[in-house]
């Protein structure tokens, strides 16, 4: 049976997947990609495991997507961000690890790098700049993009010029190059939506301390349970160094 929980931050109604104690003293906020759901198996594998860590660990579905109420204009950088942290207040401002796939990844580097509470930054193939909105796509003033819903079928949203015209993502770079904070960047040495390239070329213009890995993957590793592990078991090295 589906169970839906949602919370109520300050500004936003979120749907979540929670796992782990809520006395727990860290707090793990597992973030999805572009019009990525909490309930994608990539997403709830590593909420379950790093609830198995002692983490109070928590994945949701960002503002006007998937199971959040809000209509997906108000789905953008801006309010990715803010969700992020009003979330980490809710929970209670315990000490924080963001950890996030592509696009999450790269709300995590900028979030994490500013947020006092967070104290680790987790980017498993992201990049810090979106596609620009579609030509075609100018005129009407937003983009459909299709994701397949892991209850059955596909899911369609309107990505509005608000997300291609976020200014934060441009911010993105600036914000990690400065962070002190412990980072760690993982690459698909098969990607070939975010290339290894890529992940290099931010990992370089990070500031330290910083890590980089390479796993033998494509983008969409939630397809795969065994890359699920195995990059549940990186990120636990990370932070257990």
């Amino acid at each position: 049976m589906f169970f839906l929980e949602i919370i109520k931050t300050l500004s936003f109604s979120l749907a979540i997947y929670k796992k782990g104690l809520s006395s727990a003293k860290r707090l793990a906020l597992v973030l999805p990609g572009k019009l990525d759901t909490k309930d994608y198996p990539h997403m709830q594998g590593h909420v379950d495991f790093l609830a198995s860590k002692g983490y109070l660990a928590v994945s949701f579905d960002p503002p006007g997507t998937w199971d959040s109420p809000g209509d997906s204009s108000i789905y953008n950088m801006t309010n990715y961000v803010k969700a992020i942290n009003e979330v980490i207040t809710y929970f209670g401002d315990k000490p924080t690890v963001l950890i996030g796939h592509s696009r999450g990844g790269s709300t995590a580097m900028f979030a994490g790098s500013r947020n006092k509470n967070v104290t680790h930054i987790i980017a498993i193939m992201s990049h810090v700049q979106s596609s620009p909105m579609r030509p075609e796509s100018l005129a009407q003033g937003f983009q459909i993009s299709t994701r397949d819903d892991p209850r059955g079928g596909e899911r369609k949203f309107k990505l509005t010029k608000t997300y291609f015209e976020d200014p934060l993502q441009g911010a993105i770079l600036g914000e990690i190059s400065k962070c002190k904070k412990p980072k760690l960047f993982i690459l698909g040495k098969k990607d070939i939506t975010v290339k290894p390239a890529e992940v290099k070329e931010i990992y370089e213009k990070a500031s330290p301390p910083k890590q980089l890995v390479e796993v033998d993957s494509d983008h969409n590793y939630r397809f795969s349970p065994e890359k699920i592990e195995e990059i549940n078991k990186i990120i636990w090295n990370f932070l257990a160094s």
